[in-house]
Parts: C-alpha cells; sequence; structure tokens
C-alpha cells in the first residue's frame, strides 16, 4: 500500500519537526505509531473532506439536463428558488413541472407556486439550474439537503 508521506521543513518552536500523512485506513495508524517516540510530530489529512464532496463538479455532458442530479428551479417573476432532485435526466423532470403547471396538478410545489401566483413559464435554460450531477442514492439526499 502506498501512503505518501510529506514532511515539513518548518520547525515549530521546540525544533520538532512535522509529517503529514493522508488517512486510508487503519494500516496509517500502524505506521503512524513508529513515530511515537521520536522527535517527529504527525498530522492527517484526507482525500474526501466534506467540502471536496460537496462541491460543483462541472459536467462533461454534452447538454447538462441529460443526466440525474441536484437542480434548482427559479420561478421567473419572483425570483423564488425551489431545490429538487432526480435519478433520471434533469431534462425529464422539468417536462413533469411542466406538465403540472399546464394540467393544474398539485403534485409539484413548483408548478402549485407558480398558479397560485398567476405565474408564467420559461424555458429550461431560463428556469433550470443542475447544481450537482450524480446518481441516485445517499449523496444525492445529502447534497439536496445541503441546498435545501
Amino acid at each position: 500500500m502506498n501512503i505518501p508521506l510529506r514532511t515539513h521543513g518548518n520547525k515549530t518552536k521546540s525544533g520538532q519537526k512535522w509529517a503529514k500523512f493522508t488517512y486510508v485506513g487503519k494500516e496509517t495508524k500502524f505506521i503512524t505509531k513508529l513515530f511515537k517516540n521520536s522527535s517527529v510530530n504527525v498530522s492527517y489529512t484526507t482525500h474526501n473532506a466534506i467540502s471536496k464532496l460537496l462541491s460543483h463538479r462541472p459536467t462533461t455532458n454534452q447538454n447538462k439536463f441529460d443526466s440525474s442530479g441536484v437542480y434548482h428551479l427559479t420561478c421567473p417573476d419572483c425570483k423564488m428558488k425551489y431545490v429538487g432532485q432526480t435519478g433520471r435526466s434533469c431534462c425529464t423532470r422539468f417536462h413533469e413541472h411542466i406538465r403540472d403547471f399546464k394540467y393544474a396538478n398539485q403534485k409539484s410545489k413548483f408548478a402549485q407556486h407558480l398558479l397560485e401566483n398567476n405565474r408564467s413559464i420559461c424555458p429550461i435554460d431560463n428556469i433550470m439550474e443542475v447544481l450537482h450531477h450524480t446518481k441516485k442514492g445517499k449523496l444525492m439526499d445529502t447534497l439536496e439537503r445541503f441546498h435545501i
């Protein structure tokens, strides 16, 4: 197993050196115990920090609405935002919101807002923004809650 080791040239006031390990599990703890009786202090880092998991990842798709993910819809008149998620394409989900608006269904909260406030509807490019492209699951649920 390859565990990256970076030693920093900066010394503390007491003259101690620091070694920084990328934490990968119990193996990292085992290796860092070797430094316990040395003059080297140990610190840990990780690759899956919450900021990296929740940050926006640009899409590589030709059409940004062709994949699943977390999105928001913006009311064209009052700028109210609705955050949602879909395991299907965002384009498919947008058309469901439009259908609910057109037929006055109460299934979509966004369509309900438009109907109750006599708002207009606009094309997908003007209303929908895909916040994260991801597959259905716990990460998608977490991303949706984060944006709400």
